[in-house]
Order: structure tokens, then sequence, then C-alpha cells
């Protein structure tokens, strides 16, 4: 079996260190390991460091570097010492993938429309049942879980050559999904900010981009897009009626675009942008 060094298709991105936060979720795992295949050194940072260490003995058993870090992404301490040890066990951050993100259920709506019935109906979540402590939930995991990461690891890489950081936007965010207004109103958050930091740090090299997946099968949504006996949920129709490549995505989808930002050599003067991958689903009307 080839290893990954053999492998490598972009060898601009070969020896640098990328930081993986949310790493150890199926979307962002795909991507860890990518990177590694790459010939990156790849810091895996997660809440919940069995899920992690998963993803590091696969890069490690298909010939990679990797290490597992703990790293609570909205808790500034946490990350600046996990900053601390990837910097010492790898060297400093060339490329930050911001993938940490969700949703809770107090910042949802049982129902994709309000209606009159809803009101005082205790098995209904309205909008008016929607949660403060619930929504800052949200938001403190998606943007400012963002925010931080971006703060404690640029300043590593204010000192190495085409640093990138990418952020991991939404469907929910150009047009928000009915039920989860937090989680929407985070990954709009998360555009605008994509936007604002690439032009403050336009100056000092480091890109700025944020990648927006459709819709993709993640142990996050399971539940809600398949039933148990592995049949579509009404929810999981709409949506690929409203795909117009009548699917959900795969783990890979997201493999190129990411690789494609990464590289200097081929998006060296892209900055500032969103790169829906989602199978025309922005792009469809509905007729």
């Amino acid at each position: 079996m080839s290893t990954i060094q053999e492998q490598t298709i972009h060898p601009s991105l070969a020896n640098k260190v990328a930081v993986v936060t949310g790493g150890s979720g199926v979307l962002c795992g795909a991507m860890a390991i990518e990177l590694a295949r790459q010939g990156m050194k790849v810091a895996v940072l997660g809440r919940t460091a069995e899920k992690v260490e998963r993803v590091v003995a696969t890069i490690i058993e298909q010939g990679g570097t990797a290490i597992g870090v703990p790293c609570n992404v909205t808790d500034t301490q946490s990350v600046e010492e996990a900053s601390k040890v990837v910097e010492k066990e790898l060297g400093p951050c060339h490329i930050l993938i911001n993938g940490a993100g969700g949703n809770q259920a107090s910042a949802n709506t049982t129902n994709e429309t309000f209606s009159m019935d809803d009101w005082k109906n205790p098995n209904v979540s309205s909008f008016f049942d929607l949660q403060p402590d619930g929504i800052r939930q949200v938001l403190d995991l998606n943007f400012v879980g963002t925010l931080i990461p971006s703060q404690v690891f640029a300043k590593q890489m204010l000192t190495v050559e085409n640093p990138v950081i990418i952020n991991l936007s939404s469907m929910s965010a150009p047009s928000p999904m009915t039920k989860v207004p937090g989680y929407s109103a985070a990954k709009a958050a998360i555009e605008n900010f994509t936007q604002w930091l690439a032009v403050h740090m336009a100056e000092t090299g480091i890109r700025v981009n944020a990648i927006a997946p459709g819709f993709f099968l993640t142990e996050q949504n399971h539940k809600l897009l398949v039933n148990e006996d592995g049949s579509l949920t009404d929810r999981s129709n709409k949506i690929i009626t409203h795909t117009p490549m009548r699917r959900f995505g795969k783990p890979d989808d997201l493999l190129g675009v990411l690789l494609w930002l990464c590289d200097d050599t081929a998006s060296g003067f892209v900055t500032g942008i969103t790169v829906p991958i989602d199978g025309g689903f922005m792009a469809y009307s509905g007729v």
C-alpha cells in the first residue's frame, strides 16, 4: 500500500501544519484525513478524546502525521493551551479549518411555520418557546467557536508563509432553514465574519474563506433525515426535491474545494468568499 506522501497531489501543502477544529466529525474528519494525505501534519481538535483519536489513528495507519488535542473552542484558555501543544509537537499553524459547530433542541421550533394551535400546546415548541440560553449556546459554539481559534492560531500564522483560514458555513446562512433559527443565524454570522476577517487580515497574507456544505448525512442530523427503517423522512424528501443533483452530499465532495482554497498556488488571490457545495440547492428556485 502506498503511503500518504507518495500520493500527494498538492506539493505546496506538504510538511505544513493544519489545525482542524471539530475534526472528529464526519465532514471535518474527512478533511483532516485528506490534508494528511497531502503530506500535511494535522492536529485534530475536539471535545471527545475517543472520537478524536479514531481520526488520528486512521491518519497514522495511512502513513500520515497527526496528533489529537482536546479542546473547547468556546473557551479561550482551552484553545490557547491547544495551540501551545500544536506548536510544540508539529510547529506553527499554516492552515486553520474552523469546523466545530452544531445545534441544540431549545434553539429550534417544532413546526416549519407558526399556527395559533401551537401557541399553548405543551408538545410543540413555537417561536415563543425558543430559549435565549439555547440560542446563546448555538451562537457561542458556531460563531464564537470560530472567532476564538482564529484569534489564537492567527498569531502563529503571522509567522509562516501563505497561511489560510477556512470557516464552515451552511446552506442555512444565505437562506435560513425552517425550524433552526439559532443555527441559521450563527452560520450567517460566520459568513459575515469570513468577509470581515478577510479584509482585516489581507495585508498580513492570511487568506480567509468559507465552505458552505449543502445537505450531508452526519451524526448530528441522521435522526432528522433518516427513519429507523432506513427510509428518508419527509424533511429529507423535501431536501432531495430541491437539490437538482437529487442526492445528499458525501464527505469526499468537499475535498476538492478544500484543497483549492488551501493551496496558495491555486487560489492565492482568493479571499473573502464562501463556496457553496450543495448539488445545485442554492441555484434552484423550486419551479
